[in-house]
């Protein structure tokens, strides 16, 4: 007969627990890292830069989202018309997705790379999640500040 063997990271987490280990894990992330990220500040209301880690997946992408559609469809032609200079020079494997739906509700349009079955409350997957949002945000960041004067005009 098999039995089946929880694997030992496995544990319910409260709310409390959870958000503490996910500040553990930016703050030490932070530390292992240090880098003055674009993200937010990217000068485009509408286009972010983002980390995602979660209980499934890690994910660097850049988020086109506006309350105005056409804005929104806007910005995200221009990048994709960047496509082949993004996939060649910068970033192969990059996933793109006119309508995507956030967790939330929120739709965005997602340029993305994302990194599955890891899980931010087991420890054991942080090394290799750090390097991962390290090396693809390093080249999506690099890729954005490039071409930033074209996406804006």
């Amino acid at each position: 007969m098999l039995e089946y063997y929880w694997p030992i990271y496995y544990k319910m987490f409260n709310k409390e627990d959870s958000k503490k280990i996910r500040e553990e894990f930016w703050t030490s992330f932070g530390k292992s890292y240090p880098h003055k990220w674009v993200l937010y500040n990217t000068g485009i209301k509408e286009v972010q830069l983002k980390f995602t880690f979660n209980t499934d997946f890690a994910q660097v992408s850049l988020d086109i989202f506006s309350i105005d559609e056409v804005i929104q469809e806007y910005y995200f032609e221009k990048i994709y018309a960047l496509k082949t200079i993004l996939k060649e020079e910068y970033l192969q494997n990059i996933a793109i997705e006119d309508h995507y739906l956030l967790p939330e509700g929120k739709e965005v349009s997602k340029f993305y790379l994302q990194l599955d079955s890891v899980n931010i409350h087991n420890k054991n997957h942080w090394p290799q999640v750090f390097e991962f949002l390290n090396n693809n945000m390093e080249k999506l960041e690099a890729f954005f500040v490039e071409y930033k004067d074209y996406i804006e005009e």
